[in-house]
């Protein structure tokens, strides 16, 4: 809680490592895989996060939609996507790629941007935009 509370006063990008760690507090001990949302406001800083689907051990369904309709709610500039991989790699797969790109499209039609998308499991987290794959 002391986290989220930090995370909330000050810049969330101000530490990419804090953001991982939140989120590996969050999502890395799940069973099965879940999809969340980081909204951030136009300085960066968290509004809200939500799971907002949750899966099988290998995979879950994202619907754009909902993704764009809880960025609206939340009056977000911009999001960090992340989902766990219980089966404890972390390298994304071409699937986690190409939902990248549609929610980056998707969310691009409000002016919502995608900052990042973190994958998390148990021993680490890999960010896709340090990777390039944004």
């Amino acid at each position: 809680r002391a986290l989220e509370q930090q995370l909330k006063e000050r810049e969330v990008f101000s530490s990419p490592g804090a953001v991982k760690h939140y989120l590996q507090l969050h999502l890395a001990a799940r069973a099965h895989e879940v999809f969340a949302v980081l909204f951030l406001d136009a300085q960066n800083r968290l509004l809200a996060m939500e799971e907002l689907f949750r899966g099988t051990l290998t995979q879950t369904s994202v619907y754009p939609r909902e993704v764009v309709l809880r960025a609206l709610k939340h009056g977000s500039a911009s999001v960090v996507l992340a989902h766990n991989h219980p089966s404890g790699t972390v390298q994304p797969s071409r699937a986690d790629e190409a939902l990248t790109q549609t929610l980056k499209a998707a969310l691009a039609l409000v002016d919502v941007r995608v900052l990042d998308h973190v994958i998390v499991t148990q021993g680490e987290a890999l960010s896709m935009a340090e990777r390039g794959l944004l």
